[in-house]
């Protein structure tokens, strides 16, 4: 018998949404867990295997404690800050804003149609005014106890980007963006001081559930 398993697919995908079988209960008496997946960076090539890959352990896993009687807590967001978006905003003189908003709708989407159970009541967006102005506020209070300083460093530093550049963006030498050569540049840059308070983090770690 051959089956349209894509038909079969979205009916239950939908039954799943208009149930709400996904969403996590504020106050429920049952058991907590807590799932997170680091959150994707919405492209506008859409998603790709890494994700599934990645999210497919902890997609298992979370089906499993809810069938156990848990109240799971999946969430997911995006992470759309970065040189990606504004080259493409650049380039195309599209408002970085509502290309983000297009590709957060077409992650949304792909997500959904492969069926992974996040609470979508509880979507973050960190390009999210409500949402980066707390990073804003954390950092300046780390900055007012003195644990956020500046300091100079050599950085990988991309001359047609013209941006600052990790080692996972730039290995073997070149822009993972422009395939260009990058170079070493020295930089004043933001650090934190984490071992200030490294012994009360690592003792916060006994009182959490």
């Amino acid at each position: 018998m051959k089956h349209n398993f894509r038909k079969i697919e979205g009916k239950w995908q939908q039954r799943w949404e208009e149930a709400g079988i996904f969403k996590a209960v504020d106050g429920s008496p049952k058991p907590k867990f807590y799932g997170l997946v680091e959150f994707p960076y919405p492209s506008g090539a859409g998603m790709h295997v890494g994700h599934i890959k990645a999210y497919s352990s902890i997609e298992v896993i979370a089906r499993k404690r809810r069938m156990q009687g848990y109240n799971v807590l999946n969430p997911i967001g995006f992470d759309a800050f970065g040189l990606p978006t504004e080259n493409y905003a650049i380039k195309t003189g599209i408002h970085p804003r509502k290309i983000t908003d297009q590709n957060i709708a077409k992650f949304t989407n792909q997500l959904k149609r492969v069926g992974f159970s996040f609470d979508w009541d509880r979507v973050i967006d960190t390009t999210d005014e409500d949402y980066y102005k707390w990073s804003q506020w954390i950092f300046l209070k780390m900055f007012e106890k003195g644990l956020a300083f500046r300091d100079t460093a050599l950085v990988n530093y991309c001359p047609n980007c013209k941006v600052v550049l990790s080692n996972e963006d730039c290995q073997g030498g070149h822009c993972d963006m422009c395939h260009g050569e990058v170079v070493q540049r020295s930089k004043d840059v933001w650090y934190l001081r984490i071992t200030a308070y490294s012994d009360r983090l690592r003792e916060g770690l006994e009182h959490l559930e």
